[in-house]
């Protein structure tokens, strides 16, 4: 993979962790610059290290799947990709902070969100593993990624809101959809 597709792919994944920092700056209270530091962190952190977990799992069975990995890497990252849009669709229809209102935000909130915007990138990491991707490299690109758009994620929700956010998803799951199909063009016809 070359290093243009993992930048795009690492702003893919970092997408949803974007549009959950817009939802915090928007909706909590308590949301200043530590908390903007702390969250953006968080799900640096997690989405750098979820790749490698999944890479080291896919790694076990590469070998054994290696005639089918471009077909795997076209299903995970399409079926993320269009994850991330109906998010964005479901989502555009609920109110923003129908679940924060003025609460503060906690740090298990923050682990929990981390977590969840960091699944994807458990999957992405098994066919890092079948398309044999540097993954030490990935996972310290995805993660920086992840970490400066959070920030900007969590300054944008403080002053545009919601306005921002299904965009941002549907924008990240068009990327990973792109990059599967490319990872399968590449295999089939070149």
């Amino acid at each position: 993979m070359d290093a243009v597709t993992l930048v795009m792919l690492a702003v893919g994944l970092a997408m949803d962790a974007f549009a959950v920092s817009i939802t915090d700056g928007l909706c909590y209270e308590n949301f200043h610059r530590k908390e903007a530091l702390i969250t953006s962190g968080a799900f640096g952190l997690f989405q750098g290290i979820m790749p490698l977990i999944g890479y080291f799992c896919g790694r076990m069975f590469s070998d054994a799947i290696s005639s089918i990995d471009h077909w795997i890497a076209l299903i995970l990252l399409g079926v993320i990709g269009l994850n991330m849009i109906k998010e964005a669709w479901q989502e555009s229809r609920e109110s923003e902070c129908e679940n924060c209102g003025n609460k503060t935000l906690t740090l298990p909130t923050i682990l929990m969100q981390a977590v969840a915007t960091s699944i994807d990138a458990l999957a992405v990491g098994i066919s890092f593993a079948v398309i044999h991707v540097n993954i030490f490299t990935a996972c310290l690109l995805i993660c920086g990624i992840t970490f400066g758009l959070s920030l900007i994620g969590a300054a944008m929700g403080k002053r545009f809101g919601s306005m921002v956010k299904e965009k941002a998803r549907v924008l990240g799951g068009v990327i990973l959809i792109l990059i599967g199909l490319r990872i399968f063009v590449e295999h089939m016809f070149f």
